[in-house]
């Protein structure tokens, strides 16, 4: 066997060589990441802990508290989350846990959002361990000379560095004061810059403390990945309290966003080869007696509520109960189809009222033709000159406006007739959507016509003063021809103004509805 590997070129056994050393390497590092264990499969046992936890759906409960945890200031819980500061200027909120944590390894995983207005925010969000209760102070919401560890989620750059958004981790012995002007950066143990505010997707910190090591990872919410979480920062042969509480709070100062807390997952570590403890050995007899009684109350209740809506329905009976309540899919072809029953609402009112303007138009087109029918032999040939080609103008740009007028119409009948054709056939999303879209570019193109055409109306009206003295040839009952001019021009003018109001109207509430 030792003579083919002698036999090997040096360059075959230079890259053995090197890749041994990559595989090393890159497994060493992976150990130091997750915990400093001595090898890359000997992962710490997790364990679930709910007493120290909370995570919607129903967090909090009839009187506003949550289970297990305690929240002091502007913190507002509700079903899905914990509003810890609201968007409001100089707000501090915070939430503790009611109980000791007494286990020295633990993982925390952490789902918030941060979000505002303004391109910046203030003040920043923490995440704390310490041997009490900071319920309130000028540390982020939380009691100043704590006694352990500190995760800050800095959102306002106080020293001008242009150094935050920034997370920073802050220990503290119960001496220190932190420093606000400075950012904490002469107290950070460890830090790294990651923009946390307005993402698409929550944000999720990953606090490990495990062994004496303390390690940040961050999920940066631009995906729904829950597990896509990425380094941040590592301190090593850290020394913090064995038993404390944990918290969460969060304040506001000149600047304003909203810190929101979806979830807070505790977890607690075991040293791989040691016994986990058993779930029950912290639950005493009388109190998990208790919940069974409780449980089984429960139980007893549902029954004899399912059984008197069995006798009050006798018509559902044998039916699945998911049949009784709308699927996510049927909520979404309801919502669609009422989208495009209300944009068939708006497009037969515009229908209406774009008829109506065209009764109007063609009224106005008549009366100028009687006008020019009616008029007799002028005694002055100059000034009959003018007011033919005056009213030649007027017949020329009216006939225009009808003619784009109508094709407005027949592109809002065509709309009309695709919708309804997509309701029939069920596909909503598809091909009347895109063509309802089209048939609006195309509207907006009639009306650019309609405009410059009015504008060029406008352009030909006599601008010298002298000239407005040209009398029309005098007739009975009727008006000069150049107040008839002016009186088309308004009446043009005003149809246009209200027919592009009702169509910016119709675009902005389409464009609401597809939030919803």
């Amino acid at each position: 066997m030792a003579v083919p590997i002698r036999k090997r070129p040096a360059t075959t056994a230079g890259m053995t060589i090197s890749t041994l050393l990559t595989t090393l390497l890159f497994r060493l590092c992976v150990a130091e990441i997750l915990g400093g264990a001595s090898l890359v499969g000997e992962l710490p046992h997790r364990r679930f802990e709910y007493k120290y936890s909370f995570k919607g759906p129903h967090l909090s409960q009839s009187d506003g508290s949550v289970p297990f945890w305690v929240h002091t200031g502007n913190a507002i819980p509700s079903a899905d989350q914990v509003r810890i500061t609201p968007s409001l200027r100089s707000q501090r909120g915070s939430v503790w846990t009611k109980n000791v944590v007494t286990f020295e390894n633990w993982e925390a995983e952490v789902t918030f959002r941060v979000s505002g207005r303004g391109r910046m925010g203030a003040d920043g969000l923490a995440v704390w361990f310490t041997t009490e209760q900071g319920l309130d102070g000028p540390v982020y919401g939380a009691a100043d000379s704590w006694n352990g560890i500190g995760i800050f989620f800095d959102s306002f750059d106080n020293d001008g560095k242009k150094n935050n958004p920034a997370i920073i981790v802050v220990g503290n012995n119960g001496k220190l004061v932190y420093d606000h002007q400075n950012d904490g950066t002469t107290q950070a143990l460890g830090t790294c810059l990651r923009d946390f505010r307005n993402k698409p997707y929550p944000v999720r910190a990953k606090i490990t403390y495990y062994k004496k090591t303390l390690t940040v990872m961050i999920n940066n919410g631009f995906t729904p990945d829950r597990d896509d979480y990425e380094f941040c920062t590592k301190v090593d042969n850290m020394v913090i309290p064995k038993e404390g509480f944990f918290g969460i709070s969060a304040a506001t100062g000149g600047l304003a966003d909203d810190h929101d807390v979806l979830s807070f997952l505790l977890f607690r570590l075991t040293e791989p080869g040691q016994q986990p403890p058993p779930p029950e050995a912290e639950i005493p007899k009388e109190e998990k007696d208790k919940y069974q009684e409780e449980f089984e109350n429960f139980q007893q209740e549902l029954d004899k509520k399912k059984e008197e809506f069995q006798k009050e329905h006798p018509d559902v009976q044998g039916e699945p109960i998911e049949d009784l309540y709308e699927s996510v899919n049927d909520r979404e072809i309801r919502q669609v189809f009422e989208g495009q029953n209300r944009i068939h609402l708006e497009i037969k009112q515009l229908h209406r009222q774009l008829a109506m303007i065209l009764d109007e138009q063609r009224r106005y087109v008549s009366v100028i033709t009687e006008e020019i029918s009616k008029k007799g032999t002028p005694s002055e040939t100059g000034q009959m000159d003018t007011a033919s080609q005056q009213l030649n103008s007027v017949i020329a740009t009216q006939q225009e406006v009808l003619r784009n007028l109508n094709e407005l119409k027949n592109s809002f009948y065509e709309s009309l007739k695709q919708i309804g054709s997509s309701q029939h056939q069920g596909n909503a999303i598809g091909m009347g959507t895109y063509e309802t879209i089209q048939h609006f570019n195309e509207i907006k193109e009639h009306l650019h016509l309609v405009k410059r055409d009015v504008e060029h109306l406008a352009q030909r009206s006599p601008q010298n003063p002298a000239e407005k003295i040209v009398k029309c040839p005098e007739l009975p009952a009727m008006p000069s021809c150049l107040s008839t001019v002016h009186f088309a021009v308004f009446v043009v003018v005003q149809s246009v103004i209200f027919f592009c109001y009702i169509m910016y109207k119709s675009q902005q509430e389409a464009a609401a509805k597809k939030f919803f």
